[in-house]
């Protein structure tokens, strides 16, 4: 029916909200904020992400947790480098941390490693501050 939401299971298959969470977690004591990604995310499961992303807008530092993440497409993909110029145009950042195969596949064959600034894990970034956000970290050359 027009209008409702899927149900989950209804037609055997899982709704978006079952396949992608995100949660924010902002980090005591600094300008940044952290959502952690994990799931699937696709062209289905974008909103909550594209959500969070504008919630945190003005935090400074938006770090997003890869380390969940099971499968990005493109539509993924384009959100995360929409959402990083968004970040920058209120004045913020929006870094990678905790990219695992398949995923770290798709930003190496796509060249989003030299866009974002990726690090390894969650706790290297938060080691880490400051700085430019423009691929300091994570290029392959």
């Amino acid at each position: 029916m027009k209008g409702q939401e899927p149900v989950p299971g209804a037609d055997g298959g899982e709704s978006p909200r079952d396949r992608f969470t995100v949660v924010i977690r902002p980090v005591p004591g600094t300008d940044t904020d952290i959502l952690v990604l994990a799931g699937e995310l696709d062209r289905d499961t974008v909103p909550p992400l594209w959500q969070a992303v504008e919630e945190r807008i003005g935090v400074g530092r938006i770090l997003v947790d890869c380390s969940g993440l099971d499968f990005c497409d493109s539509s993924g993909l384009n959100a995360l480098l929409r959402a990083r110029l968004r970040a920058r145009e209120a004045g913020g950042r929006l870094e990678i941390a905790g990219l695992r195969r398949p995923v770290d596949r798709m930003f190496e064959i796509t060249g989003a490693r030299t866009v974002f600034r990726v690090y390894g894990t969650v706790g290297e970034a938060l080691a880490e501050s400051g700085g430019e956000s423009d691929g300091a970290h994570g290029r392959e050359h």
